[in-house]
């Protein structure tokens, strides 16, 4: 028998840019998925979502390592100021969010291409 709703799910091309993005996300190394949750974020903190940017914090909070004293220090630098960025984003402080975000990102970046050569 024939499955049509299978059949309708894959010419739909939303469900094609989702299976592309899906697939994207499962072969992505952890630093490419960091990136990833950041472009997220400082997207919506674009459009000042509140709920779709504290959400991508959550996200970036429950990423961080706190298993050794050189990594939890590092660690609970960032947890302030991931949640300083969503006190932030409730009192609308759009502008420093971003600010914060962007800066953040650039700052991976290198490290991660410091960590390369």
């Amino acid at each position: 028998m024939y499955n049509y709703s299978a059949a309708l799910k894959i010419n739909n091309p939303n469900n094609r840019a989702n299976a592309y993005l899906v697939n994207e996300i499962l072969n992505a190394s952890p630093q490419k998925l960091l990136l990833k949750v950041y472009d997220f974020a400082i997207a919506q903190c674009k459009n000042e979502n509140l709920e779709k940017t504290n959400k991508a914090l959550a996200e970036l909070i429950n990423a961080l390592r706190f298993d050794n004293v050189e990594a939890n220090e590092i660690s609970m630098g960032l947890k302030r100021l991931y949640e300083f960025c969503q006190d932030q984003m409730r009192k609308k402080n759009y502008d420093i969010v971003f600010k914060i975000l962007t800066e953040l990102r650039e700052t991976w970046i290198k490290a991660f291409v410091s960590m390369e050569g």
